[in-house]
């Protein structure tokens, strides 16, 4: 079975930084694309980032560009999302997909 178990959310105050990480297990890491999404309380799930198999094609919304940066170790089976110049309206559970699965979410808080 497809496990996507995403850690590393907590409280921040606005500009400050995270990095999220995301363990996958139950496939073949390395020969997929992989994304990060989130969803804010009441409001539906965003896309915030897509990076290729190889790591190569990377993909942001517009709301993260320039702040966050998405990663991944395929030796490791991880993603990571480094985000940066945090702002309250990045307050969202964060999950990993691949193709339709979701894992667990990590909440992140910006709040001073």
């Amino acid at each position: 079975d497809v496990q996507l178990q995403a850690s590393g959310g907590g409280l921040v105050q606005p500009g400050g930084s995270l990095r999220l990480s995301c363990a996958a297990f139950g496939f073949t890491f390395s020969r997929f694309a992989m994304s990060w999404v989130r969803q804010a309380p009441g409001k539906e799930l965003e896309r915030v980032s897509t990076i290729g198999s190889g790591g190569i094609i990377i993909n942001y919304a517009d709301s993260v560009k320039g702040r966050f940066t998405i990663s991944r170790d395929n030796a490791k089976n991880t993603l990571y999302l480094q985000m940066n110049r945090l702002k309250p309206e990045d307050t969202a559970v964060y999950y990993c997909t691949m193709g339709g699965a979701r894992g667990q979410g990590t909440l992140v808080t910006v709040s001073s």
